[in-house]
């Protein structure tokens, strides 16, 4: 018997919104371990108007594999629901792959042998971030650290292990479909909300320990934030749905907002910008620590992009908590 005749049959899904630059290459790159694993390549388009749409109309005019569907919700979760509401029931495994991201050329083999080494119904990946500029490179610095990220499981490399959160990479389609998939009133953090939903309903989760994907940051600190100020006010919507209290590692950062906000009481008693000077004297100080340790004078504004990412989550949260978020949580 043939490999693809042996291997359960997998629908590779790219959630897609104006990524000209990337999404041609991507492709290409998908377009081998698609053939390898029989599996179909779906690009989730929501309304691009860079020339992603020309790029991708080519591609699937070579190769019947590759299909361009319309999105027309926009948002990532609306676009993996559709495509699997669309082609779901031709396979066993849905393969989410985010456009703007690098990944290793065995990528979808590596997750799809793990799947069926462990029987995982979700296997999960380590992000790694990178950048190229000097506001992403101090934001992937951030991104990668305990202070920017809190010491999230998925943001650091993994030898294997069961989790409860991390990175979408695989699912299986029949554990996906019986928890309704993703929850489209959600624009950010509706993997970690579904991730909730399949651990209630009692699906398993791996976090692999044979791959991982790289995450290109923003690159711009106007972009960063209003990115983790989306990020923050998911969080929120998945408190109040849910009713599950935040990690301590998320309940540190909302005090931000509140630390600033405190701040502007100084000019009634020096005291009240103590809490916002000690905050920024540790993120600035852990820019400069790091990139003397690393000798790398590119990432010293780390500690600027943490606090960023601190600020735009701890408002975001609370504008959410308070009611005053926008109704799918964006920014």
């Amino acid at each position: 018997m043939t490999q693809t005749e042996t291997l359960p049959s997998s629908l590779i899904v790219v959630p897609c919104l104006n990524e000209a630059a990337h999404i041609g290459a991507l492709l290409r790159q998908l377009q081998p371990a698609a053939a390898r694993l029989g599996a179909s390549i779906v690009v989730a388009d929501g309304g691009s108007t860079d020339g992603t749409l020309a790029i991708v109309q080519e591609i699937a005019g070579e190769d019947p594999k590759v299909v361009l569907l319309h999105n027309e919700k926009r948002i990532q979760s609306a676009a993996i629901n559709l495509a699997v509401a669309t082609f779901g029931t031709r396979a066993e495994y849905l393969i989410r792959i985010d456009a703007h991201g690098g990944y290793p050329q065995d990528y979808c083999d590596r997750l799809v042998e793990e799947a069926l080494a462990t029987g995982a119904d979700s296997v999960v990946v380590s992000m790694l971030t990178s950048g190229s500029g000097a506001v992403q490179r101090a934001a992937a610095a951030a991104q990668n650290s305990k202070l920017g990220t809190g010491g999230s499981r998925h943001r650091h490399l993994s030898g294997g292990e069961w989790i409860d959160h991390g990175h979408h990479a695989l699912m299986r389609i029949a554990a996906f479909t019986a928890v309704d998939g993703y929850d489209e009133t959600f624009s950010h953090n509706e993997d970690a909300e579904l991730d909730y939903r399949l651990r209630q309903a009692g699906y398993r989760i791996w976090m692999s320990g044979k791959t991982q994907m790289v995450y290109y940051p923003r690159s711009s600190l106007k972009g960063l934030y209003f990115q983790y100020l989306g990020y923050g006010r998911g969080r929120a919507r998945n408190v109040l749905k849910h009713r599950v209290i935040p990690k301590v590692r998320q309940m540190v950062p909302l005090l931000v907002f509140p630390v600033v906000l405190l701040a502007a009481f100084s000019f009634v008693h020096w005291v009240a910008a103590l809490p916002l000077l000690l905050w920024a004297s540790v993120c600035l100080g852990y820019g400069v620590l790091t990139a003397i340790r690393q000798r790398n004078p590119n990432i010293a504004l780390a500690g600027v992009s943490a606090m960023v990412m601190h600020f735009g989550w701890s408002v975001g949260f609370w504008l959410q908590l308070v009611g005053l978020g926008s109704r799918r949580g964006v920014a």
